[in-house]
């Protein structure tokens, strides 16, 4: 009986062993197989996302390649992809993130010109909650319009905490999502960490 249980025993392992390997295998396939869409969808959503926020430029001087990154402290640094229009810089796209989200962190990606306003935002990525937080993507409404052109060197830091694009609750000038001013000011900290990047750019 004893050696029943034991040859049971050896036969289960053998069989897990077979199987977590099979399984194995099968992940590494399909994670290679879907490494590089997956890859060439976000750089081409990138893409897409630095068009829209920054004004018309040439696309002889290609801001993918020309990404450099800005410390904002120890192990925390934005991408920014600037542009040219001629021999002049037109605009500068960073990508920024946030941890104060709703449901996490998300990505956009804010738009300056060379004075530092903001000419437009976009968001990347996000995983707040549908019909309240992800009313900041404009495919859903037009909230986020009242970044458009925002004069932020301009904004009167009226409660003296050092932070310029705040929602009203916080003494700012943003209209916060109704039901949803974790995700407002959220984007709000994105963008202020965009500019505090923008400011740090040795133009």
């Amino acid at each position: 009986m004893a050696s029943k249980k034991k040859s049971s025993f050896i036969n289960m392992v053998v069989v897990l062993f077979i199987v977590s390997t099979i399984a194995a295998t099968i992940l590494a396939f399909v994670y290679q197989a879907t490494k590089e869409p997956i890859a060439k969808a976000k750089l081409e959503k990138k893409k897409k996302a630095i068009g829209l926020v920054v004004p018309e430029f040439d696309t002889v001087y290609n801001p993918i390649n020309n990404m450099f990154k800005i410390a904002l402290a120890e192990g925390d640094s934005l991408e920014c992809y600037p542009t040219k229009k001629g021999e002049e810089f037109s605009g500068y796209a960073i990508k920024a993130n946030t941890s104060k989200g709703f449901s996490g962190t998300f990505w956009i990606m804010v738009g300056f010109t060379p004075d530092g306003k903001i000419y437009k935002t976009s968001v990347l990525e996000h995983k707040e909650t549908p019909g309240l937080g992800d009313k900041m993507q404009k495919s859903k409404s037009k909230w986020s319009e009242q970044f458009t052109g925002l004069d932020v060197p301009n904004i009167k830091d009226t409660d003296g905490d050092g932070i310029l694009i705040e929602v009203k609750k916080d003494q700012g000038t943003i209209d916060a999502i109704t039901a949803a001013t974790i995700s407002s000011r959220a984007f709000c900290n994105a963008c202020e960490r965009a500019y505090i990047a923008f400011k740090k750019i040795e133009k």
